[in-house]
């Protein structure tokens, strides 16, 4: 049985979804009736538009109901045109597509601007106008009553045959998955699912949450219009009550209960909603209800969908697979000795920085700098405002006043992702690892901003998106050689120890090469033996040319450690100097150790 699993492992993921799409192309020559091909081709609409969803939802996070009014963009366009003659059938669709990209993004920026739920409500309210609109312009789109007088379609000036549509139906839905998966695992697929964890961390990888956004939203309008463009000539005839709350429902009904983080898990909700749910003799009178029902299921019942139960059922099979051939899983790569490289870091300059929230002055007149090729260490009681300190280097909270600069380079003010492409790196107090990615792909990841390739060279695979993608294997291996995850490549991210997460999170802090390097609480939860490559690596670092910043409550580390040490008490610098000045000052024992001298010199632990 393993044996077997080991052989279909070895086959090409694009292979049975290829497979799939033949069987489908070759089941009217098979002899299905005209009733079955009809549902077989609503199915493949259905999933266009889920698969829209999908890359919005599960990929990027974002709940966005717009699709619909995609749906009915692209619709209503091809209707049109093909009323005033123009019949190609991928003339429609070109445009089609347009038209849906367009309401996309009309709809999208603002609502993306806004944040929050903005997109959701947007999206939300689009729906809701489908029927307003079509009224307005009633003598051309029909109004409530429907467009008709669809010219048949054409291809290369012959009408298309019922088996031909079938034919290109199929084709199209072949192509748009194919497109889909390039996409998602490509470096902008694991883009987006960094976003999707969180958005301040996307950004301190210099990850445009807005434009990343914003590309999800916009990909995700191109099914949804081709889809409406095939509605258009399914039956030469639409009606608005295609484009109803109560389809927008079925259409998350489907993402939610196949997977919405999975390419083919559209393919899976739609075939059980328009075979299942849609055969319902009161499916009409009832489908909020029963869509309702089946979102509730799918939500508790399958988390990630049926695609998540299936993704589950897989890493147990590989689990068992490895472990018979007497590996381990994860086990892929040896541990080997990594040099750190020479970098180049940047002088980080921070003057006379204040910032309050509210009342609450969290950080007063604060001055530091740290040096290339020098390890400076900020340390205090909690509420000193350490990480109040990093954010605003980073770039997630703006100044109230004084300047931040690296080199020359004035930093303040700027958008955190635009700080992150400057040069500065960063870890976090809780390790921000995304879900669903093993850990090689995590620490890629750190190189999105670093090496572009577009979302169209990741569809084809051109020379140069192949040149990158190699790039980011090899660095990504090294820097965990580094730290000493060099045997986890293939691990889930988000499932190692504490301490192992935060080893990774530093290796992504590196993979891109940054001049800056902020660590913040990096050592809590290591053991012995992990703080001892932490310790090594950072001496590496340092040796190397980069200026690292650490912001620890481990202070045997600290003086281990630092070159320069700043001491923060209440928002405000209280001392700074080398590791052996900060040791034996008496107010840094007090505030930050508890440990009071008396008269005598004597130490009192806790006074």
């Amino acid at each position: 049985m393993l044996a077997l699993w080991l052989k279909i492992r070895a086959l090409p993921t694009w292979a049975l979804p290829l497979l799939l799409g033949i069987v489908l192309l070759l089941l009217p020559s098979l002899g299905m009736n005209y009733g079955m091909t009809r549902q077989v081709i609503l199915t493949l609409l259905l999933a266009l538009i889920v698969s829209g969803l999908n890359l919005n939802l599960g990929y990027a996070g974002e709940l966005a109901m717009g699709h619909i009014a995609m749906y009915a963009a692209g619709a209503y366009t091809a209707g049109l045109i093909g009323k005033a003659g123009i019949t190609e059938i991928w003339v429609q669709l070109l445009v089609g597509a347009l038209a849906a990209l367009v309401v996309g993004l009309v709809s999208g920026v603002p609502g993306l601007r806004l944040g929050g739920w903005s997109l959701a409500m947007t999206s939300f309210f689009l729906i809701l106008l489908i029927p307003d609109v079509l009224s307005i312009f009633k003598e051309s789109t029909g109004g409530r009553n429907g467009l008709t007088g669809i010219a048949t379609p054409t291809l290369f000036g012959e009408p298309v045959t019922e088996n031909q549509y079938y034919v290109l139906v199929v084709v199209i839905a072949i192509l748009w998955f194919a497109f889909m998966r390039n996409v998602v695992v490509s470096r902008h697929g694991t883009a987006f699912q960094v976003l999707k964890q969180s958005p301040v961390l996307a950004s301190s990888l210099g990850i445009s949450v807005f434009r990343m956004k914003l590309s999800a939203y916009a990909l995700g309008a191109i099914p949804a219009g081709l889809a409406g463009v095939l509605f258009a000539n399914l039956d030469m005839f639409i009606s608005p009550e295609a484009f109803t709350f109560t389809v927008a429902m079925t259409v998350l009904a489907a993402s939610i209960f196949g997977g919405s983080a999975s390419v083919y898990g559209a393919l899976v909700g739609a075939g059980v909603l328009q075979f299942g749910l849609n055969q319902a003799t009161n499916f009409q009178e009832y489908g909020l209800i029963i869509t309702g029902g089946f979102l509730l299921f799918g939500g508790v019942l399958f988390s990630g969908g049926i695609a998540g139960v299936g993704q589950k059922i897989v890493r147990k099979l590989d689990y068992k697979a490895a472990e018979q051939a007497g590996r381990s899983k994860g086990s892929s790569a040896e541990n080997a000795v990594a040099d750190v490289e020479v970098l180049q870091g940047a002088n980080l300059s921070v003057q006379t920085v204040s910032k309050a929230f509210g009342g609450n002055k969290a950080l007063s007149q604060v001055s530091l700098e740290a040096k290339p090729g020098a390890v400076t260490a900020i340390i205090g009681p909690n509420g000193s405002g350490k990480t109040t300190l990093l954010n605003m280097i980073s770039g997630y909270y703006e100044t109230d006043e004084g300047v931040i600069a690296l080199d020359d380079l004035q930093i303040q003010g700027q958008p955190s992702y635009k700080v992150a492409r400057s040069g500065v790196s960063r870890t976090f107090q809780t390790p921000n690892i995304p879900k669903n990615l093993s850990v090689i792909e995590a620490v890629e990841s750190g190189r999105y901003s670093t090496q572009r390739a577009s979302i169209l060279q990741a569809v084809f695979r051109t020379p140069k998106f192949r040149r990158i993608r190699r790039e980011d294997r090899s660095e990504a291996q090294r820097v965990l050689n580094l730290v000493g995850l060099g045997s986890q490549l293939n691990a889930d991210a988000d499932s190692l120890p504490l301490g192992n997460r935060r080893l990774l999170e530093v290796a992504r802090s590196l993979i891109g090469s940054p001049k800056v390097i902020l660590l913040d609480e990096v050592a809590s939860g290591l053991d012995e033996d992990e703080l001892d490559v932490l310790a090594d690596l950072i001496l590496r670092l340092r040796e190397a040319g980069l200026t690292v910043v650490i912001v620890e409550h481990n202070f045997q580390l600290v003086l281990r450690l630092a070159d320069v040490i700043y001491v923060l008490a209440q928002g405000s610098v209280m001392a700074h100097g080398a590791p052996a000045e900060i040791e034996k000052n008496p107010r840094v024992m007090e505030e930050y150790l508890g440990i009071v001298s008396d008269s005598d010199g004597t130490s009192l632990v806790g006074a």
